[in-house]
């Protein structure tokens, strides 16, 4: 088996409607790139120090965490589309 080359943490909580609408999105593309990149689900009602660290003003957010080079952060709903670009971009 490869090695895992990225993660995607996504930034949510159960109260926010464009979060629920991502969380299916996200549950999809953990399939499509098993093996291949690693998917968390941070819930921002539980991890307020983590949500300060990283300056979370807005969810969901997502980071893309290359094996080499710069995070990216991502604020707002994407589409799938949308979510599998960034996802390329990281590979």
């Amino acid at each position: 088996m490869a090695a895992i080359a990225a993660s995607c943490f996504s930034v949510f909580a159960d109260w926010c409607g464009p979060c629920r609408r991502l969380a299916p999105i996200m549950e999809e593309l953990a399939v499509e790139y098993a093996g291949k990149v690693k998917f968390y689900k941070v819930n921002v009602d539980n991890a307020k120090n983590l949500s300060a660290a990283y300056g979370i003003r807005s969810i969901p957010s997502v980071f893309f965490i290359p094996a080499e080079g710069e995070p990216q952060m991502n604020v707002g709903l994407m589409t799938k589309e949308e979510f599998s670009k960034k996802i390329e971009e990281l590979l």
